[in-house]
Protein backbone atom coordinates (compact mmCIF):
# COMPACT_ATOMS: atom_id res chain seq x y z
CA UNK A 1 0.00 0.00 0.00
CA UNK A 2 1.70 3.17 -1.08
CA UNK A 3 -0.97 5.57 -0.69
CA UNK A 4 -4.39 6.13 1.16
CA UNK A 5 -6.46 6.96 -1.62
CA UNK A 6 -10.10 8.70 -1.46
CA UNK A 7 -12.82 6.03 -2.86
CA UNK A 8 -15.31 7.10 -5.58
CA UNK A 9 -18.69 6.92 -3.72
CA UNK A 10 -21.79 6.01 -5.69
CA UNK A 11 -24.74 7.65 -4.63
CA UNK A 12 -28.59 7.60 -5.54
CA UNK A 13 -30.18 8.99 -8.33
CA UNK A 14 -31.87 12.12 -7.69
CA UNK A 15 -35.69 12.20 -8.70
CA UNK A 16 -37.27 15.73 -9.28
CA UNK A 17 -39.90 17.12 -11.50
CA UNK A 18 -40.60 20.24 -13.19
CA UNK A 19 -39.32 21.59 -16.09
CA UNK A 20 -35.73 23.82 -15.45
CA UNK A 21 -35.74 23.31 -11.77
CA UNK A 22 -32.47 24.27 -10.19
CA UNK A 23 -32.66 21.03 -8.67
CA UNK A 24 -32.68 19.47 -12.33
CA UNK A 25 -29.26 20.76 -12.89
CA UNK A 26 -25.90 22.98 -11.42
CA UNK A 27 -24.20 25.40 -11.81
CA UNK A 28 -20.11 25.55 -12.43
CA UNK A 29 -18.01 28.45 -13.31
CA UNK A 30 -14.02 29.31 -11.96
CA UNK A 31 -10.81 30.75 -13.14
CA UNK A 32 -7.72 29.15 -14.01
CA UNK A 33 -4.17 30.96 -13.70
CA UNK A 34 -1.68 29.64 -16.06
CA UNK A 35 -4.04 27.67 -17.90
CA UNK A 36 -3.05 27.31 -21.91
CA UNK A 37 -6.11 24.94 -22.62
CA UNK A 38 -9.49 25.93 -24.45
CA UNK A 39 -11.46 23.45 -22.62
CA UNK A 40 -12.29 22.19 -19.34
CA UNK A 41 -13.65 18.77 -18.82
CA UNK A 42 -16.18 16.95 -16.36
CA UNK A 43 -15.24 13.47 -16.48
CA UNK A 44 -16.67 10.35 -14.45
CA UNK A 45 -15.86 6.91 -14.07
CA UNK A 46 -16.94 6.23 -17.59
CA UNK A 47 -15.13 9.11 -19.47
CA UNK A 48 -16.17 12.90 -20.31
CA UNK A 49 -19.20 14.03 -19.41
CA UNK A 50 -19.54 17.71 -19.97
CA UNK A 51 -16.39 20.36 -22.31
CA UNK A 52 -17.05 23.68 -21.04
CA UNK A 53 -14.83 26.44 -23.61
CA UNK A 54 -12.02 28.47 -21.33
CA UNK A 55 -12.16 32.34 -21.85
CA UNK A 56 -9.12 33.90 -22.68
CA UNK A 57 -9.05 35.15 -18.97
CA UNK A 58 -8.80 31.56 -17.81
CA UNK A 59 -12.50 31.98 -16.88
CA UNK A 60 -15.56 29.67 -17.72
CA UNK A 61 -19.22 29.25 -16.77
CA UNK A 62 -21.38 26.84 -17.60
CA UNK A 63 -24.62 24.32 -16.38
CA UNK A 64 -24.42 20.47 -16.69
CA UNK A 65 -26.37 17.51 -15.09
CA UNK A 66 -25.43 14.65 -13.50
CA UNK A 67 -27.18 11.24 -13.01
CA UNK A 68 -25.60 11.17 -9.40
CA UNK A 69 -24.40 12.79 -6.77
CA UNK A 70 -20.97 11.49 -6.50
CA UNK A 71 -17.26 12.60 -7.04
CA UNK A 72 -16.37 13.70 -10.61
CA UNK A 73 -13.02 14.90 -12.33
CA UNK A 74 -12.59 18.42 -13.64
CA UNK A 75 -9.58 18.75 -15.82
CA UNK A 76 -7.86 21.12 -18.08
CA UNK A 77 -4.08 21.95 -19.37
CA UNK A 78 -3.29 17.67 -18.52
CA UNK A 79 -3.93 19.11 -15.01
CA UNK A 80 -7.00 17.68 -12.83
CA UNK A 81 -8.79 17.56 -9.46
CA UNK A 82 -11.54 16.13 -7.86
CA UNK A 83 -14.73 17.70 -7.77
CA UNK A 84 -17.68 16.70 -5.93
CA UNK A 85 -20.96 17.14 -7.91
CA UNK A 86 -24.78 17.00 -7.59
CA UNK A 87 -27.92 18.78 -9.28
CA UNK A 88 -28.63 22.02 -7.05
CA UNK A 89 -25.20 22.62 -6.56
CA UNK A 90 -23.96 26.41 -7.50
CA UNK A 91 -20.06 25.71 -7.25
CA UNK A 92 -17.29 28.13 -8.17
CA UNK A 93 -13.44 27.60 -7.76
CA UNK A 94 -10.14 28.94 -8.54
CA UNK A 95 -6.82 27.14 -9.18
CA UNK A 96 -3.44 27.52 -10.50
CA UNK A 97 -2.65 24.80 -12.96
CA UNK A 98 1.11 24.89 -11.97
CA UNK A 99 0.18 22.52 -8.93
CA UNK A 100 -3.92 22.63 -9.42
CA UNK A 101 -4.30 20.21 -5.91
CA UNK A 102 -2.57 22.21 -4.02
CA UNK A 103 -4.17 25.24 -5.41
CA UNK A 104 -7.91 24.79 -5.90
CA UNK A 105 -10.79 26.31 -3.72
CA UNK A 106 -14.41 25.97 -3.68
CA UNK A 107 -16.93 28.12 -2.73
CA UNK A 108 -20.73 28.44 -3.39
CA UNK A 109 -23.25 26.26 -2.72
CA UNK A 110 -21.70 22.41 -1.93
CA UNK A 111 -18.59 23.49 -2.03
CA UNK A 112 -17.54 22.22 1.10
CA UNK A 113 -17.85 18.59 -0.40
CA UNK A 114 -15.01 19.66 -2.52
CA UNK A 115 -13.02 20.91 -0.34
CA UNK A 116 -12.84 18.00 2.27
CA UNK A 117 -12.42 16.06 -0.71
CA UNK A 118 -9.02 18.60 -1.26
CA UNK A 119 -7.91 18.48 1.88
CA UNK A 120 -8.62 14.07 2.62
CA UNK A 121 -6.03 14.03 -0.53
CA UNK A 122 -3.48 16.46 1.04
CA UNK A 123 -3.75 14.41 4.76
CA UNK A 124 -2.70 11.36 2.59
CA UNK A 125 -0.15 12.79 0.69
CA UNK A 126 1.41 13.68 3.65
CA UNK A 127 1.81 10.51 4.68
CA UNK A 128 4.44 9.51 2.38
CA UNK A 129 5.18 5.73 2.24
CA UNK A 130 2.38 3.51 4.76
CA UNK A 131 5.59 0.83 4.95
CA UNK A 132 7.05 3.22 7.28
CA UNK A 133 4.26 3.22 9.64
CA UNK A 134 4.25 -0.87 9.24
CA UNK A 135 7.77 -1.04 10.17
CA UNK A 136 7.74 1.08 13.63
CA UNK A 137 7.68 -1.07 16.82
CA UNK A 138 4.43 -2.31 17.67
CA UNK A 139 4.04 0.98 20.50
CA UNK A 140 4.79 3.84 18.07
CA UNK A 141 2.88 1.97 15.52
CA UNK A 142 -0.46 2.65 17.77
CA UNK A 143 0.31 5.85 19.01
CA UNK A 144 1.01 6.72 14.73
CA UNK A 145 -2.26 5.08 13.76
CA UNK A 146 -4.56 6.36 16.08
CA UNK A 147 -3.29 9.61 15.70
CA UNK A 148 -4.16 9.34 12.44
CA UNK A 149 -7.24 8.50 13.01
CA UNK A 150 -7.86 11.75 15.05
CA UNK A 151 -6.52 13.86 11.87
CA UNK A 152 -8.73 12.34 9.37
CA UNK A 153 -11.44 12.86 11.51
CA UNK A 154 -10.83 16.19 12.69
CA UNK A 155 -10.75 16.83 8.57
CA UNK A 156 -14.13 15.42 8.25
CA UNK A 157 -15.62 17.53 11.22
CA UNK A 158 -14.10 20.79 10.46
CA UNK A 159 -15.99 20.74 6.78
CA UNK A 160 -19.98 21.32 7.79
CA UNK A 161 -22.91 20.69 5.30
CA UNK A 162 -21.13 17.79 3.48
CA UNK A 163 -24.06 15.57 1.73
CA UNK A 164 -24.98 13.01 4.17
CA UNK A 165 -23.81 10.06 1.58
CA UNK A 166 -20.39 11.02 1.28
CA UNK A 167 -20.42 12.20 5.15
CA UNK A 168 -21.94 8.82 6.18
CA UNK A 169 -19.40 7.19 3.64
CA UNK A 170 -15.95 8.48 5.04
CA UNK A 171 -17.13 8.42 8.72
CA UNK A 172 -17.50 4.19 7.92
CA UNK A 173 -13.98 4.54 6.42
CA UNK A 174 -12.41 6.33 9.33
CA UNK A 175 -13.51 4.24 11.27
CA UNK A 176 -12.17 1.17 10.00
CA UNK A 177 -8.74 2.56 9.35
CA UNK A 178 -7.26 1.24 12.57
CA UNK A 179 -8.61 -1.80 11.80
CA UNK A 180 -6.93 -1.99 8.37
CA UNK A 181 -3.86 -0.57 9.34
CA UNK A 182 -3.85 -3.59 12.47
CA UNK A 183 -4.64 -6.07 10.00
CA UNK A 184 -1.26 -4.59 7.85
CA UNK A 185 0.59 -4.58 10.46
CA UNK A 186 0.20 -8.39 11.16
CA UNK A 187 0.67 -9.19 7.81
CA UNK A 188 3.71 -6.89 8.16
CA UNK A 189 5.41 -9.04 10.90
CA UNK A 190 5.98 -12.01 8.23
CA UNK A 191 7.07 -9.25 4.86
CA UNK A 192 8.69 -6.80 6.99
CA UNK A 193 11.65 -5.49 6.89
CA UNK A 194 14.65 -7.17 7.68
CA UNK A 195 12.58 -10.84 7.60
CA UNK A 196 13.89 -13.51 5.28
CA UNK A 197 12.33 -12.93 1.69
CA UNK A 198 10.08 -15.43 0.33
CA UNK A 199 11.37 -17.43 -2.08
CA UNK A 200 10.83 -18.48 -6.32
CA UNK A 201 12.40 -21.46 -7.35
CA UNK A 202 12.97 -22.69 -10.88
CA UNK A 203 10.95 -19.46 -13.15
CA UNK A 204 11.66 -19.30 -16.55
CA UNK A 205 14.23 -17.86 -17.90
CA UNK A 206 14.17 -15.54 -21.32
CA UNK A 207 17.79 -16.40 -22.16
CA UNK A 208 17.13 -20.10 -21.40
CA UNK A 209 17.07 -22.31 -18.68
CA UNK A 210 15.69 -21.05 -15.19
CA UNK A 211 16.61 -19.07 -12.07
CA UNK A 212 15.46 -18.80 -8.67
CA UNK A 213 15.65 -16.32 -5.63
CA UNK A 214 19.19 -17.78 -4.49
CA UNK A 215 20.63 -16.91 -8.02
CA UNK A 216 21.01 -13.61 -6.80
CA UNK A 217 22.42 -14.43 -3.61
CA UNK A 218 25.41 -11.72 -2.41
CA UNK A 219 23.87 -9.01 -4.68
CA UNK A 220 20.73 -6.79 -3.78
CA UNK A 221 17.93 -7.45 -5.95
CA UNK A 222 15.00 -5.02 -7.18
CA UNK A 223 11.88 -6.99 -8.28
CA UNK A 224 8.92 -5.57 -10.54
CA UNK A 225 6.11 -8.50 -10.52
CA UNK A 226 4.32 -7.17 -13.59
CA UNK A 227 2.39 -8.74 -17.18
CA UNK A 228 2.28 -8.18 -20.41
CA UNK A 229 -1.30 -6.80 -20.34
CA UNK A 230 -0.99 -4.16 -17.32
CA UNK A 231 -1.14 -0.75 -18.59
CA UNK A 232 0.69 1.32 -15.05
CA UNK A 233 3.43 -1.74 -16.05
CA UNK A 234 4.13 -0.80 -19.58
CA UNK A 235 4.63 2.81 -18.22
CA UNK A 236 7.15 1.98 -15.65
CA UNK A 237 9.13 -0.28 -18.19
CA UNK A 238 11.23 2.54 -19.94
CA UNK A 239 12.48 3.65 -16.43
CA UNK A 240 13.46 0.40 -15.30
CA UNK A 241 15.50 -0.16 -18.31
CA UNK A 242 17.36 3.16 -18.09
CA UNK A 243 17.77 2.65 -14.23
CA UNK A 244 19.21 -1.15 -14.86
CA UNK A 245 21.65 0.96 -17.14
CA UNK A 246 22.86 3.35 -14.96
CA UNK A 247 23.30 0.86 -12.16
CA UNK A 248 24.95 -1.79 -14.53
CA UNK A 249 27.59 -2.69 -12.76
CA UNK A 250 26.57 -1.82 -9.42
CA UNK A 251 25.74 -4.67 -6.87
CA UNK A 252 22.27 -4.85 -8.04
CA UNK A 253 20.03 -7.30 -10.55
CA UNK A 254 16.81 -5.87 -11.34
CA UNK A 255 14.61 -9.20 -11.90
CA UNK A 256 11.18 -8.54 -14.04
CA UNK A 257 9.02 -11.43 -12.89
CA UNK A 258 6.08 -11.68 -15.01
CA UNK A 259 2.69 -13.12 -14.13
CA UNK A 260 1.19 -13.82 -17.60
CA UNK A 261 -1.25 -16.89 -17.05
CA UNK A 262 -3.60 -18.73 -19.43
CA UNK A 263 -7.15 -16.73 -18.10
CA UNK A 264 -6.06 -13.73 -20.40
CA UNK A 265 -4.42 -16.15 -23.33
CA UNK A 266 -7.07 -17.97 -24.02
CA UNK A 267 -7.07 -20.59 -21.56
CA UNK A 268 -3.32 -22.03 -22.26
CA UNK A 269 0.09 -21.44 -20.23
CA UNK A 270 1.48 -22.28 -23.81
CA UNK A 271 -0.29 -19.03 -25.43
CA UNK A 272 0.97 -16.93 -22.20
CA UNK A 273 4.76 -18.12 -22.29
CA UNK A 274 4.61 -17.14 -25.98
CA UNK A 275 3.17 -14.44 -25.41
CA UNK A 276 5.40 -12.89 -22.19
CA UNK A 277 8.65 -14.25 -24.63
CA UNK A 278 6.86 -11.97 -27.43
CA UNK A 279 6.43 -9.18 -25.62
CA UNK A 280 9.98 -9.00 -23.92
CA UNK A 281 12.23 -9.70 -27.83
CA UNK A 282 9.60 -6.97 -29.32
CA UNK A 283 10.80 -4.59 -26.30
CA UNK A 284 14.13 -5.34 -26.25
CA UNK A 285 13.75 -5.27 -22.42
CA UNK A 286 17.25 -5.69 -20.48
CA UNK A 287 17.44 -6.68 -17.01
CA UNK A 288 16.90 -10.42 -15.93
CA UNK A 289 13.49 -11.50 -17.69
CA UNK A 290 11.55 -13.98 -16.18
CA UNK A 291 8.23 -15.82 -16.35
CA UNK A 292 6.97 -17.04 -13.01
CA UNK A 293 4.34 -19.63 -15.44
CA UNK A 294 1.61 -21.83 -12.70
CA UNK A 295 3.36 -20.95 -9.49
CA UNK A 296 1.29 -18.03 -7.57
CA UNK A 297 3.16 -18.70 -4.61
CA UNK A 298 5.87 -15.80 -4.48
CA UNK A 299 3.04 -13.62 -5.52
CA UNK A 300 0.99 -14.73 -2.32
CA UNK A 301 3.85 -14.83 0.07
CA UNK A 302 3.98 -11.28 -0.80
CA UNK A 303 -0.02 -10.50 -0.74
CA UNK A 304 0.13 -8.81 -4.16
CA UNK A 305 -3.10 -8.80 -5.49
CA UNK A 306 -2.57 -5.36 -7.89
CA UNK A 307 0.40 -4.85 -10.17
CA UNK A 308 3.07 -3.19 -11.06
CA UNK A 309 4.84 -4.09 -7.48
CA UNK A 310 7.97 -3.75 -6.86
CA UNK A 311 10.41 -5.09 -4.15
CA UNK A 312 14.02 -4.62 -3.35
CA UNK A 313 15.68 -7.79 -1.35
CA UNK A 314 19.10 -7.10 0.00
CA UNK A 315 22.37 -9.54 -0.82
CA UNK A 316 21.44 -11.92 2.33
CA UNK A 317 18.10 -12.48 1.19
CA UNK A 318 16.03 -10.28 3.35
CA UNK A 319 13.37 -7.74 3.35
CA UNK A 320 14.87 -4.24 2.22
CA UNK A 321 11.08 -3.18 1.10
CA UNK A 322 7.99 -5.02 -0.09
CA UNK A 323 6.25 -2.38 -1.22
CA UNK A 324 9.79 -0.17 -2.75
CA UNK A 325 9.30 2.90 -4.75
CA UNK A 326 8.63 2.96 -8.43
CA UNK A 327 11.26 3.39 -11.09
CA UNK A 328 9.73 6.80 -12.05
CA UNK A 329 9.80 7.80 -8.45
CA UNK A 330 13.13 9.74 -7.77
CA UNK A 331 12.84 8.81 -4.31
CA UNK A 332 13.98 5.15 -5.69
CA UNK A 333 17.84 6.23 -6.03
CA UNK A 334 17.82 7.79 -2.86
CA UNK A 335 16.99 4.35 -1.55
CA UNK A 336 19.01 2.90 -3.48
CA UNK A 337 22.14 5.28 -2.12
CA UNK A 338 21.12 4.81 1.68
CA UNK A 339 21.90 1.34 0.74
CA UNK A 340 25.08 1.78 -0.39
CA UNK A 341 24.36 0.92 -4.09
Amino acid sequence: MKKISIILFSLLLLNSCGKNHPKEYLTLSGTFENNKDSIVSIANQQGVIKEIVINADGSFKDTLKVETGAIYTIASDSKRSPIYLKNGYNLSLKGNLEDLLKSIQFSGKGASNSNFIIAQISKSQSIGNPQEILNLEEEAFKKKVNQLKFEYDSILNAHKDLDSTLYSSIKKQNEQLVTYFNNAYEKNRFIGKGKPSPKFENYADIKGGSKSLDSFKGKFVYIDVWATWCGPCIQQIPFLQALEKEYHNKNIEFVSISTDESRRSGGSWEAAEKKWRSYVKKKNMTGVQLWSGQDFSFQQAYQINSIPRFIIIDPEGKIVDANAPRPSEPRLKDLFTSLGI
